[in-house]
């Protein structure tokens, strides 16, 4: 199995920092033994740092590449000739391969040789509907199958500072939460089998999707004459203030606002400031020739998506 490549994302930022989701505040950041065998399968670019804050005698690890074990070997890691080995040893086992395919292999050879009670701890972004399936896969061998996807990149599996979005059955994410914060400083319980996928699914939709918007921006600041490495810096720096797109995942639903909520008042004057520059973007955009078809959508979209009712813009 190869591992996975680096998930890219930060944490939520209305979350309190350093805290899960019912606990209190984590241990500091740091390689510890874990409290009893650990499993870790796939030790790529996240895998391995994430592996790396468990690193002792108490973790027993897997990757098809002998290079990828072999420094946490080097830390009193145990390595395993495969996943049947690792399941054989570990209440707990942590999943960090490439796609579904490969989840789907690991898994099959877990679940004959864990004994019942053991928890597998899908971390890999897949399907929506694959854990729920392996989970169900699972019932016969008295084994829970949770989806904990992660957000954060390797820097934020290099620091111990991933958010994990968990789903299970509560007693699962019970056992999780420990371990978990070994690497995570924002561990989020977020429904049964398959919501941490949701989630994440979620999560990384506004993430590329802004990749996309950024794209679009640049277009128009090249085309303005702005320097555009500066123009990176602005944004990474206001962002880093503001919070970003999360600053205004303020509502725990997506409907229109009631107009006594307190909110409304707040979103109308989003409403008012996004209309009016974008406004401008797009009149500069129409001047030098760009075409900017996300922010026409994010102008025609945004009052609908912050909870106002929808306006009609060009008519």
């Amino acid at each position: 199995m190869t591992a996975a490549p680096a998930p890219h994302g930060a944490a939520e930022p209305h979350e309190p920092a350093g805290r899960h989701e019912s606990s209190g505040l984590r241990e500091p950041s740091g390689s510890r033994e874990p409290a009893g065998p650990y499993g870790f399968i796939g030790l790529g670019q996240m895998g391995a740092p994430m592996a790396a804050h468990l690193a002792g005698r108490g973790l027993v690890v897997y990757d098809t590449r002998p290079q990828a074990v072999a420094p946490l070997a080097d830390k009193g890691a145990r390595a395993a000739a495969g996943p049947a080995e690792v399941a054989a040893a570990c209440p707990i086992i942590s999943i960090m391969v490439r796609d579904d395919a490969q989840v789907e292999e690991v898994t099959a050879e877990i679940l004959p040789a864990a004994a019942p009670g053991t928890i597998v701890a899908i971390h890999s972004t897949i399907h929506a509907d694959t854990a729920v399936r392996l989970a169900e896969r699972a019932l016969p061998y008295r084994i829970d199958v949770v989806d904990a996807p992660v957000s954060g990149g390797f820097m934020g599996a290099e620091a111990g500072t991933l958010a994990v979005m968990v789903g299970g059955a509560e007693d699962a994410f019970a056992r999780c939460r420990e371990p978990f914060g070994a690497w995570a400083d924002l561990v989020l319980h977020m429904g049964p089998v398959g919501a941490g996928t949701r989630a994440k699914l979620a999560r990384n939709l506004l993430h590329f999707t802004a990749f996309a918007a950024a794209a679009e921006a640049q277009r128009l600041a090249e085309a303005a004459g702005v320097p555009l490495r500066r123009l990176a810096r602005v944004v990474r720096h206001s962002d880093a203030v503001t919070g970003g797109p999360g600053s205004i995942m303020l509502r725990s639903a997506t409907g229109p606002l009631d107009p006594g909520d307190p909110l409304y008042a707040i979103m109308e004057n989003v409403l008012a400031l996004g209309e009016k520059d974008l406004s401008l973007a797009l009149d500069l955009a129409a001047e030098r020739g760009v075409d900017t078809p996300l922010a026409r959508l994010a102008l025609d979209r945004l009052a609908e998506g912050l909870g106002l009712p929808p306006r009609r813009h060009g008519e």
